[in-house]
């Protein structure tokens, strides 16, 4: 094929220069055929294009790529096959043809599936706190190092007012959370939810619009009074509002990455955020109005709760001898009593208890990485009674951040033969009376030199006895005009009884 700067020399050569088609083939070293044929068409620039592409090899094949190419349309765009993965399975099934052929075969068959436009839409229209739509986003944040953030949108379909929070996964626990911060955000919840059909809420799709939803999330939805409503699955326009809200913000808020230390940073930024573009933006059908402005209308319209849903998922577990419990990969401590028992864990978006008897015998931040053991050293104050040499060398005890009068004290005290029984003692009555009481008094054992256990207990029992009361004075009306005088005769003349039957 000539390319458009040969053309154009032929023709210049031709109708300016007045050369012969003899000359100008000599002069660019090309067929006189080709010259005769790019100064008779009048043409600037040659395409060719094969009516037919021959696929000798794929013919016998091309029903079967066909059924496979239709079963892969049914699947979410992210999800189908690559050409070179249908080669694979036609190759398994004895396709012998080459990976060009696949290829060229599959493009077209897409081009040609996709612009069938297919059955048109119905334009959907909401009442004021009728309907949020709901949905899960991957986005790409920065941290100590670039992290991968589950973001959940959520959108009031009348007055377009969206809230989204991001955390390190999109279990259940997370779900749960993420309502509650949502419906706190916006002020009340909604008559219906549309969600799509994700596992953490549907436990099986069955016919039509009937589903069978998790039973916590069925919990969560009842406390709220939402009816939760699944889409058809392939039907993601029957929620389009918050399916183009998560294109959306990606592009406003993660373009580019931001940057924060945790997720707790994070999604305060994001709040705020959503806040600040529901006063910037217009609403798509009343223009004249803001977002912000409308959802102002849509607010008396929300359903208003008392209390929020408690979404943390329980499981029972074993405490181990080293008073751990593990859950999601990560060990946690709890008290030391429950060493060797079983006990539930509660576990929410944020936070890990350990219930035993219905007491919390265990609480800590959750973690998000794997292998971790969070210890709390108090838990193991108990076990410390009996072994108090644990302190010195106890994984629990490295690093445990004391405040800095009772850190000073236990580096003094474990500096001395036996001052870990000592300090022990000291950790017991903080337990006991209060950190802050105990950092009190150890401020002054050090000023005055005496730090030693025994002091700083009688220290501690000094200030916890109740102060000294003061004389009271007596109202006139209670005093005596005439004091008694004191008369001892009595007691003389008893005493004579006692010794004279004594003798």
């Amino acid at each position: 094929m000539l390319i458009v700067e040969t053309i154009a020399k032929i023709r210049r050569h031709h109708f300016v220069d007045g050369k012969s088609i003899k000359e100008i083939s000599r002069l660019l070293r090309l067929s006189r055929n080709t010259v005769r044929k790019v100064i008779r068409s009048g043409a600037t620039e040659h395409h060719y294009q094969r009516d037919i592409q021959p696929m000798p090899r794929l013919d016998e094949y091309r029903v079967r790529l066909i059924a496979l190419l239709e079963e892969d349309w049914q699947r979410p765009k992210k999800r189908r096959l690559t050409s070179r993965r249908l080669l694979e399975l036609l190759q398994s099934e004895g396709y012998s043809g080459g990976y060009d052929s696949i290829q060229r075969f599959v493009k077209k068959w897409r081009e040609e599936k996709g612009r069938n436009p297919g059955p048109g839409f119905i334009p959907l229209r909401f009442s004021p706190g009728d309907v949020y739509q709901f949905d899960w986003s991957h986005e790409w944040i920065l941290g100590g190092v670039v992290q991968k953030a589950k973001v959940a949108h959520f959108r009031l379909c009348y007055s377009r007012y969206s809230f989204v929070v991001a955390y390190p996964r999109e279990s259940l626990e997370m779900v749960l959370g993420a309502h509650a911060q949502a419906f706190a955000f916006f002020g009340g919840s909604c008559r219906r939810g549309i969600y799509d059909n994700m596992a953490t809420a549907v436990d099986q799709v069955l016919s039509g619009k009937e589903r069978l939803f998790n039973r916590r999330l069925a919990q969560m939805c009842s406390h709220y009074l939402v009816e939760p409503v699944a889409c058809t699955p392939g039907s993601g326009w029957e929620k389009g509002q918050v399916e183009r809200q998560v294109k959306s913000m990606r592009e406003w808020l993660f373009t580019p990455r931001p940057r924060f230390k945790d997720f707790g940073e994070l999604n305060n930024w994001l709040a705020g955020r959503c806040q600040d573009m529901s006063r910037n933006r217009r609403h798509p059908e009343n223009k004249e109005r803001t977002v912000r402005e409308v959802y102002e209308e849509e607010r008396s319209s929300l359903l208003p709760f008392s209390t929020h849903f408690d979404g943390s998922i329980e499981r029972e577990c074993r405490v181990t001898r080293t008073s751990l419990i593990t859950y999601d990969r990560n060990q946690y401590s709890v008290e030391s009593k429950v060493a060797g028992k079983t006990a539930t864990i509660r576990a929410g978006a944020d936070l890990i208890r350990v219930i035993k008897d219905g007491k919390v015998v265990g609480e800590h931040t959750r973690q998000f990485g794997r292998d971790r053991t969070i210890y709390d050293p108090w838990h193991y104050l108990g076990l410390l009674e009996q072994k108090p040499g644990a302190l010195r060398d106890g994984a629990p005890f490295k690093d445990w951040e004391l405040p800095p009068g009772l850190a000073q004290v236990q580096r003094r005290l474990l500096a001395s033969v036996g001052g870990d029984r000592g300090f022990v003692a000291i950790l017991c009555a903080a337990r006991t009376h209060g950190i802050d009481l105990v950092e009190t008094v150890c401020g002054k054992a050090l000023q005055s030199g005496t730090v030693r256990g025994e002091i700083i207990l009688n220290l501690i029992a000094r200030e916890l006895d109740p102060p000294a009361v003061g004389p009271i004075s007596a109202p006139d009306r209670l005093c005596l005009n005439h004091e008694p005088v004191a008369d001892c005769a009595r007691y003389d003349a008893l005493r004579l009884e006692v010794d004279h039957a004594a003798a």
